[in-house]
């Protein structure tokens, strides 16, 4: 039986491939990014790395619109929030599941 390869994507950000799981996967809803981290909702995804670098870097590049197909400008707050809640604690350790965030309203993304 032949091995399961995992999909590779592209990060928007820094434009390097990484398997799918390594990534976040990111969505648009009514002019809003919203965080896909268990890449169950609906339309076209983006994916950028799970850090404030890559988003940053795909935000001056002005990547989610082309990604995404869509006209305008579209709101990060969301994915920050989201990223925030991933930061490393100031022991060091960086949750190894961060597909189960909330958001800081106290509802559950992905």
């Amino acid at each position: 039986m032949a091995c399961r390869v995992e999909p590779v994507r592209t990060c928007i950000g820094c434009r390097s491939r990484a398997p799918s799981s390594d990534l976040l996967r990111i969505v648009v809803d009514s002019g809003e990014l919203l965080p896909d981290a268990r890449r169950r909702m609906r339309g076209r995804g983006a994916h950028v790395h799970p850090d404030h670098t890559c988003l940053d870097l795909a935000e001056r590049r002005k990547a989610f619109p082309r990604a995404l197909r869509v006209s305008g400008p579209l709101e990060l707050g969301q994915v920050r929030r989201y990223l925030e809640r991933l930061r490393p604690t100031a022991a060091g350790s960086r949750s190894q599941d961060w597909t189960a965030a909330t958001v800081p309203d106290g509802t559950e993304v992905g």
